[in-house]
Parts: structure tokens; C-alpha cells; sequence
């Protein structure tokens, strides 16, 4: 019995081996004959031998046409997206600002490939795969382990040695051109509709219920970044160069680069020379290299500071407009819509692009029928950037921006400094109440399982839900009325809005359309307020002394409850058991100890980065600020402080501490 086991073990590892040379170096060593001979006669083995079968052998990689779906994981570490630029002076002014916040040390950057697919998350524990998530809204994601096991370019079991016990690194799902174009020439002999681009097909592909589908369809990935608290460098280059070495698939355009000059020679290269790749891709990475470095540049809200894509420039295509619509949105504002003849753009086909607002309509002079120049923004979003005159037809009509509300009819207003419209019939245009309910329910709000944007349009067409509120009352008879709902379904949106009843303040408070308040504005004024009721009650200078709270969000607040509908509004989701005041425990750890006290942060620290002295600042009941002034507190330094910062502390008087009398005063 230990012959056979030592055999299915040797079978395994040469049979990884062999994979990992065909797939990822593209360099194999033995014919498929061989190859398919060897994985043969271990089939043989673990079939009549099942007391060794491992979920991870080679002969797994074929994937079993059975799926329960997925669950949902949460990452690790936030998976975020990264600040775009689209010049090369953008990228030179990324590095120039690193190297000021880095108070002058010595930095190196890694320039890297930006694949064009679909995110994902590994997670290995004592050299194995256990788990694959992708990257969803950032904060958790779809577990789909079994669709990235049979990806032959990913390793099940790690080679080499030194990996630790446990970490995660994360890459791109790609489809090749040539898998790209193989699939799309089968989907048009089966009469099924085309892909428009690889990175749709890949995203797609993966979420297929049917592993042995999501096999056949020849996924590839490359891999780009390694997290986990015992990596075996200091540097993200030798890093992944060891990521290499355990056989993940990391591309040979990772460099690593040392001035401003070598960034942008990488850029020119790669704008050219990217076309030539097997995998589509958008445009480039740059990243700081040193781990250290990169703690102490810390995060903005959305994306890390020691990181930056570089956008390749948008392709532009010619094409007619047939007609402007104008599209209502949840806060009555109108955007006009070219709609156009389809045309394909950067692997897209492109029929409609937002015209923004009527200005810009009259700076590209637009008449009807006209042959207009399209691009994407960032390789994303389609935009008209002009048109051919040449081709105009001599009795075109400019177009003319609508004077009513396209849906109910109500005069136009124009917004005072802004060049938009608004339709003011706020709680009476279908779009507008559609589209706040919408909002009410979506994921980052207040996360009502089951009721999507058709869902909310069906609702209000039954004369359902007006209003958040009404959202509430529903009944299960009421759901089973709308088309495509079963008992389940109901039942779902029942569970969510039963599990919406703990969304915390801050979100809910986003939630409520409340004009100018967004996601940020709305958790500081929740943390800062406490409750509905406090802020209700506030006033415009009251309003305007919270932080990051101007003369425009103070009056839309104070408007906003001035309206009886929202105050009923409110009323009726306090009763139905919505949160309405910070809990508790949101607030456990707080302090006062910095009560009012304003620092200003400068340096290269060594215990906590940036961001989380920020954060224990605010704990603490203190305010950070951008620059030094009279009004400065303190200064909390680190190495490395800039020296016009620290002389005109000096000027002032005011105190410069370092981290470790910070955290003395907090009591740390």
C-alpha cells in the first residue's frame, strides 16, 4: 500500500510540474500523449484507491458538472480599487508625491501590467489552496473555489519552499484572445448571443454553475499582489518573484523601476508594446515597493496612496446619432443620452453615451443626425468627444435641451452655479421616487436582499412602494403578485428588510437621499450628531460647524426636514424598527481625551501608518488638519519631517510630539 501511495504522490507532483510548464512558462517538457498517459494511470489509481483521493489532485482540474451555487466570504483585507490616471505628467506627479510624503527617502517603484478581467482572492494555508473569493464589492465576495480549481495556470499545491503557513494573494481571471475568439465562433454556430469583450466572457465564465463549463472555456490568470503576516521579503517585487517560484503565474512585464525617467519610458513601451500580448489589458500599474513605505503612505477612503493606475488613451470611434434622450435621475436631475449606431470601442459595442448636461450639448454643437466621435473614459464609460461637421446634413436641427421633465411634464429648474436641470417635482415623478427607492436598498445602504432596480419599478408600477417606508408594509401576497415571484423570493425580501433593521445610522442615513450628502458626509454627521432627531433639530450654523459640512449640504439638511413627506417618511421607517441613532457599540472605544484638540501629521512612523494615527485621532475625540496654522494643537512627528513644516511649527509655538507621547496622551 505504500508503493501505491508513494506512485499516486510522484504521478501528482510530475503531473503539477508538467501543468505549471505548459501553462505558465510555456515551456513544456514532455508531448500530451505523454502527459495524458500519466494522468490516465492516476485515475486508475484514485479510482481503485479512493482512501488517497485528494480534492486537489490533477485529475480534479476537469471539474464536476455538479454546483450548490455560491456563498459569500468576507476578504481578509479589503479589496480596493486604485486612483486612475490618464497622462504620463499624472503618473510623474503620483511620484513626486510619494516622494514628498515620503519626506525625501529613497523609494523604487514596480511597474506592472493592468490586466483586463475579473479580480479574485486566493487564500493558501500550509502550501494548499482553501479557498478562492472574488472581489464583489470589495468587502466580501463570492466564494467560487471549485470555477478557479480548474484554471490550469493556478497552482492547487504549492512548489519551492519558504511560502508561509498561511497567506492570500490576488490576480486577474483573464480570458485569452485566441479562448475569446474560439468561444465566441461556437456561441454563433449555436445561434447564442457574442460576448462584447474577454473581460466580460472571463467574469461571466466564473460565475457559471457548471465547473466542468467553467473548464472548457480555457481561463488563464495572472497573479500581482501577496498579503499575510510572515511574507518573505520587505518589497513587493522579490515577493511575487517568489510567488513565481511557488508556481503562480506572474507577468514579465513586473519591473522594477527607479526614477521618474524609467516610469516613463516603461509607459511608452508598454502603450505599444501591450498590443502584442496574448491577454487583453487596460493599462498599468505602478506601486511603491517597500512594505514599510507603503504603511506609511496608508489609504484614502477608496484606494491605496502608494499605488496608481495608469489608464492606456481611449480608442475613438466615429458613428451616428440617432436620437437624444433625457434620462430623470432619483434626485430629479436630468442627463441627456446620445443614443447611437452601435459601433464597437475598445471590445465593446457602444449604442449609448452620456451627453451630461446641456452645456455640454451646445460646446459640441450637436444636430440631429449628426456622425459624432466616440471614446471611453479610462477604456469604461463612452462619451462623445465631437463631431464631423463635413458629414452634417444642410437641414439638420441643432439639439434642443427639454424645458420639461421627459416623464411628468413639470418645468425645468435650473440649479443656482451648476449647469444642470432639475425636475422639482420631487415626490411626485415616477424616476425620481423609483430611483430613491432604489438607492434605499442597495447594498451599501441598506442591503435589501431581493429587491434589484427592476424589482423597485415593479413595486411602484403596482402602486406598492412610493417611498422607502412603504417598502415595509409589504405582504407576501403582495410580492407573489409581481411577475417572476415565487414563495422564496418573497420570503427573501422579507428576510432583507427584516435584516435591514440593523443597519447602523450612518448608513441608513445615507440611504435617505438627502441632496449632497454622500457615503462619507453621511458616517461623519452620524458619528458626530448621534441621532436623527439631533440633527433634525440643528441649525444652518450649527449644520456648517461639523466637519466637511459646507453652506450647500447645511441648507439641502435643513431643507430636507423642512419637507413633511420626508419627516413622515421617517416616521414610518422609525416604526417599522429602522436604526434612527448610533448603537452603542458603534461608539465603544471612543474618548474625549483629545476633546477639540487639532493635529497635523507629518513623517515616516514605525508603529501605526498614517491613516490609523488619523483614525485614533478621531477616536479620541481630536481633529486632523492638512496644514499648520495658529489654530494648530499639535504636531505629531515622525522621521524624516518635512523641514518647512517643522520650522513654522517652531514659529508658532505649537507642540511637536512623537508617537510615542501621542499614544501616551490616549493612554496607550
Amino acid at each position: 500500500m505504500e508503493n501505491i501511495a508513494s506512485e499516486i504522490k510522484r504521478l501528482r507532483d510530475e503531473l503539477n510540474r508538467h501543468n505549471y510548464k505548459y501553462y505558465v512558462e510555456n515551456a513544456p517538457e514532455i508531448g500530451d500523449r505523454e502527459f495524458d498517459e500519466m494522468m490516465k494511470r492516476l485515475e486508475t489509481l484514485e479510482h481503485e484507491h479512493p482512501e488517497f483521493d485528494d480534492p486537489l489532485s490533477p485529475t480534479h482540474r476537469v471539474g464536476s458538472d455538479i454546483s450548490k451555487g455560491f456563498t459569500q466570504a468576507a476578504h481578509i483585507y479589503p479589496m480596493l480599487s486604485l486612483g486612475n490616471t490618464y497622462s504620463i505628467e499624472e503618473v510623474d506627479e503620483w511620484v513626486k508625491r510619494t516622494q514628498t510624503a515620503l519626506s525625501g527617502q529613497q523609494a523604487t517603484i514596480v511597474g506592472e501590467m493592468k490586466f483586463d478581467g475579473t479580480g479574485i482572492s486566493l487564500i493558501y494555508e500550509n502550501g494548499r489552496l482553501v479557498r478562492a473569493v472574488t472581489r464583489g464589492d470589495g468587502e466580501k465576495g463570492d466564494v467560487v473555489t471549485e470555477n478557479v480549481m480548474t484554471i490550469k495556470s493556478i497552482p492547487l499545491v504549492l512548489s519551492g519552499d519558504n511560502w508561509p503557513e498561511s497567506f492570500e494573494i490576488r490576480g486577474e481571471i483573464v480570458l485569452p484572445w485566441k479562448a475569446f475568439d474560439r468561444l465566441n465562433e461556437e456561441r454563433e454556430r449555436n445561434g447564442e448571443p457574442l460576448f462584447a469583450n474577454p473581460r466580460n466572457a472571463a467574469a461571466g465564465t466564473l460565475k457559471m454553475l457548471n465547473p466542468a463549463i467553467v473548464a472548457s472555456r480555457g481561463l488563464d490568470a495572472y497573479f500581482y499582489y501577496l498579503l499575510g503576516e510572515n511574507l518573505p521579503f520587505d518589497n513587493h517585487y522579490d515577493n511575487m518573484m517568489a510567488a513565481r517560484r511557488w508556481g503562480f503565474k506572474v507577468s514579465d512585464a513586473m519591473t522594477v523601476l527607479h526614477d521618474i525617467s524609467e516610469v516613463d519610458r516603461y509607459i511608452n513601451h508598454w502603450d505599444t508594446a501591450r498590443k502584442e500580448l496574448p491577454v487583453a489589458t487596460d493599462g498599468l500599474v505602478f506601486k511603491i515597493n517597500s512594505l514599510r513605505q507603503q504603511l506609511n503612505l496608508g489609504f484614502t477612503a477608496k484606494s491605496p496612496r502608494w499605488a496608481i493606475a495608469y489608464k492606456f488613451a481611449a480608442e475613438r470611434a466615429l458613428t451616428r446619432l440617432k436620437f437624444v434622450s433625457f434620462d430623470v435621475g432619483r434626485l430629479g436631475y436630468i442627463t441627456p443620452v446620445a443614443n447611437l449606431e452601435p459601433v464597437l470601442l475598445s471590445g465593446t459595442i457602444v449604442k449609448r453615451a452620456s451627453l451630461h448636461n446641456e452645456d455640454i450639448i451646445r460646446s459640441l454643437d450637436i444636430h440631429e443626425d449628426d456622425m459624432v466621435y466616440v471614446e471611453k473614459g479610462g477604456e469604461i464609460i463612452p462619451k462623445i468627444t465631437g463631431v464631423d461637421k463635413a458629414a452634417r446634413r444642410a437641414d439638420a436641427k441643432p439639439v434642443e435641451f427639454v424645458s420639461h421633465c421627459p416623464v411628468c411634464g413639470t418645468p425645468l429648474v435650473r440649479v443656482d452655479g451648476e449647469a444642470a436641470w432639475v425636475c422639482p417635482n420631487h415626490y411626485g415623478c415616477a424616476p425620481q421616487l423609483i430611483g430613491r427607492i432604489e438607492h434605499f436598498v442597495a447594498r451599501r445602504m441598506m442591503n435589501i436582499d431581493g429587491i434589484g432596480d427592476e424589482t423597485a419599478a415593479a413595486l411602484y408600477a403596482a402602486g406598492y412602494a412610493r417611498t422607502p417606508a412603504d417598502l415595509y408594509d409589504l405582504t407576501r401576497e403582495q410580492l407573489l403578485t409581481l411577475e417572476g415571484f415565487g414563495p422564496r423570493s418573497a420570503e427573501r425580501v422579507r428576510e432583507g428588510l427584516e435584516a435591514s433593521k440593523e443597519v447602523p445610522f450612518d448608513r441608513v442615513l445615507f440611504a435617505l437621499s438627502i441632496p449632497y450628502v454622500g457615503e462619507t458626509t453621511a458616517r461623519k454627521i452620524a458619528r458626530t450628531v448621534g441621532s436623527i432627531d439631533r440633527l433634525a433639530e440643528m441649525s444652518i450654523i450649527e449644520l456648517m460647524n461639523l466637519e466637511d459640512v459646507g453652506p450647500r449640504i447645511a441648507e439641502s439638511i435643513i431643507g430636507y426636514f423642512a419637507n413633511e413627506e420626508n419627516r413622515r417618511n421617517i416616521e414610518r421607517l422609525r416604526a417599522a424598527g429602522v436604526q434612527f441613532e448610533m448603537a452603542a457599540e458603534s461608539e465603544e472605544g471612543r474618548t474625549d481625551m483629545l476633546g477639540g484638540k487639532s493635529f497635523v501629521i507629518s513623517g515616516v512612523f514605525s508603529r501605526y501608518s498614517r491613516d490609523e494615527y488619523k483614525k485614533l485621532i478621531e477616536m479620541n475625540g481630536g481633529k486632523n488638519v492638512s496644514s499648520i496654522s495658529k489654530k494648530t494643537d499639535y504636531v505629531l512627528a515622525g522621521d524624516n519631517m518635512g523641514p518647512a513644516k517643522l520650522e513654522k511649527a517652531r514659529s508658532l509655538g505649537i507642540p511637536i510630539i512623537d508617537e510615542n507621547e501621542f499614544l501616551a496622551m490616549i493612554g496607550q
